[in-house]
């Protein structure tokens, strides 16, 4: 069985039109995907930080550990906020804070997502 003349080159043109619509798909699937990794890595590393801030009740330390946890996405020491400075009990604020900001930028172009700015949140009481 032969097409007729009409219907040669159907095909290429339903790709044509098929091809653009599935690549955004594909890369709005990439996209979420890895802004979801990060969000899931910034909030352990909040949650980590703020462990140690709440137990250890050291700054520098919390956000070192912080830092320490996500360590793939190389975030440094001032993208991590600590709250209160002071951890202790007499305090009028009995829990620690821990903020964590990343800036996330997509790796293709072709999706107007712009730059999103992503933030990891850690509470915990103060000693225990």
């Amino acid at each position: 069985m032969t097409r007729s003349l009409p219907d040669r080159g159907a095909a290429a043109v339903e790709f044509a039109l098929v091809v653009p619509v599935l690549l955004t798909l594909v890369l709005g699937i990439i996209e979420f995907g890895r802004a979801y990794n990060i969000q899931t890595t910034l909030s352990n590393a909040a949650r980590d930080g703020v462990r140690v801030m709440a137990l250890q009740n050291d700054v520098d330390a919390a956000k070192s550990a912080a830092t320490n946890a996500a360590t793939g996405l190389g975030i440094p020491a001032s993208d991590v906020v600590v709250t209160p400075l002071n951890c202790a009990p007499e305090d009028s604020t009995p829990t620690a804070t821990v903020t964590v900001t990343y800036q996330f930028e997509p790796l293709s172009g072709f999706l107007p997502l712009g730059d999103l700015t992503l933030t990891g949140t850690g509470s915990m009481r103060c000693n225990g």
